[in-house]
């Protein structure tokens, strides 16, 4: 049985798991440690970073979205591949867009490869609409990505 995670925001300290956990995930939007080190660096653009942890503080997934005012960008969800299947892109996704929503953001994007059917499924059982395509945008195979789009209402 898997243990039950909390979806939480990152810290500093959460970063050598959260790059491991990237660099083991095939899917994952791989970055260079400087990119994971801007994510608390007070000049960078301004980002969400969530993590997933058991009860011993063990990551198992995370989300990054780059945030602006009308429209926030997720740019990685990365589960375990031992855990998927058991919600956790779903919760870190589902507060990603609660978080967004509570900033009166219009719109949540991400990008997504056209093969990964696991993950274009939760997108869409999310909300998300397909309104775009890049072409070859991915590489190792070559393939192009799927612009989603999730229209946040204002409460």
């Amino acid at each position: 049985m898997i243990p039950a995670v909390l979806i939480r925001a990152a810290i500093p300290a959460d970063l050598p798991q959260v790059r491991a956990l990237e660099q083991q995930t095939e899917t994952a939007a791989h970055w260079a440690e400087r990119e994971y080190d801007a994510l608390f660096a007070a000049d960078a653009p301004r980002r969400v970073a969530l993590v997933a942890s058991t009860h011993d503080d063990e990551i198992v997934g995370f989300a990054v979205a780059r945030c602006d005012p009308a429209e926030w960008e997720i740019e990685n969800v990365v589960v375990d591949g031992a855990r998927r299947r058991k919600r956790i892109g779903s919760a870190l996704v589902r507060e990603m867009m609660r978080l967004a929503r509570t900033q009166r953001t219009t719109s949540v994007l991400l990008e997504v490869r056209e093969s990964n059917q696991a993950a274009c499924g939760l997108y869409r059982a999310l909300g998300f609409k397909e309104v775009g395509r890049r072409r070859n945008y991915y590489n190792n195979p070559t393939e192009d990505a799927l612009i989603m789009r999730h229209d946040v209402a204002i409460s």
